[in-house]
């Protein structure tokens, strides 16, 4: 039965990120947390997450803002690799509160128009990318955190979604192998399960990049906004329960 719901939960997080740039980590994460410990899971929802993206990546490399990416996003896989590299040492229950709340900012920020006087340039842009990179690289939820620090940069759908995914595969370069060279064992004892999750991934990519192309640009960051407020107020129970 697990197989099933870890199934399900890859092709609706491939599908997700494939319309807003985000969603791989924010299902399978606590998917897989369900059975082995969480920061095993943050490790091996790497490997589909970096497969994931990196075909994200070929279907929409061509609409990246390089402005944004070198950046925002060199940043960001800074801040992942740091993260990675001290995770064991955090308190996840508190970051992912932390987490939620900014989330639930984000969102709010951008559905009442409050965002559109929010506009990331300059430091601020390379604070953005430092502190989403950090985050992934903690509680394996970056694309969230990624996704509203992208809404304060003017960018269309397809720029968007593609640069976000740029950046993500300048995180997960940082980070991944940090997780396989730490935990490499006990994540191939998950390989069927890492395979699994791959596969969906891959499916739920192709069904999102559909659903991308049938979005008006007008209704976009509403919707990713809809999006980050649902995951942030789950990552906010969530660490209230832990």
């Amino acid at each position: 039965m697990f197989e099933v719901v870890l199934l399900l939960a890859a092709v609706a997080g491939g599908a997700v990120a494939g319309v807003t740039g985000f969603g791989i980590g924010s299902l399978l994460t606590p998917t897989l947390a369900l059975q082995v410990d969480a920061r095993l899971a943050v490790a091996a929802v790497s490997i589909p997450h970096v497969v994931g993206t990196a075909f994200r990546f070929w279907l929409l490399g061509g609409y990246v803002d390089r402005r944004v990416l070198w950046s925002f996003g060199v940043m960001s896989a800074a801040g992942g690799l740091t993260g990675a590299l001290v995770q064991a040492e955090t308190t996840t229950p508190i970051l992912l509160m932390v987490f939620g709340v900014l989330l639930l900012f984000s969102a709010a920020a951008e559905l009442t128009g409050f965002g559109e006087r929010m506009r990331f340039e300059g430091p601020v842009a390379y604070a953005a990318g430092a502190l989403s990179g950090l985050l992934g690289g903690l509680v394996g939820n970056q694309g969230g955190i990624r996704s509203a620090a992208l809404l304060g940069v003017e960018l269309p759908k397809h720029a968007f979604v593609a640069t976000a995914t740029a950046v993500a595969l300048m995180v997960d370069g940082a980070r991944v192998p940090v997780y396989l060279w730490y935990m490499s064992e006990p994540i191939g004892q998950l390989g069927a399960w890492v395979a699994l999750a791959t596969a969906g991934v891959l499916a739920g990519t192709v069904l999102g990049h559909r659903v991308l192309a049938r979005i008006p640009e007008r209704w976009f960051r509403r919707t990713v906004a809809v999006l980050l407020a649902m995951l942030g107020a789950a990552m906010l129970v969530q660490g209230v329960r832990s």
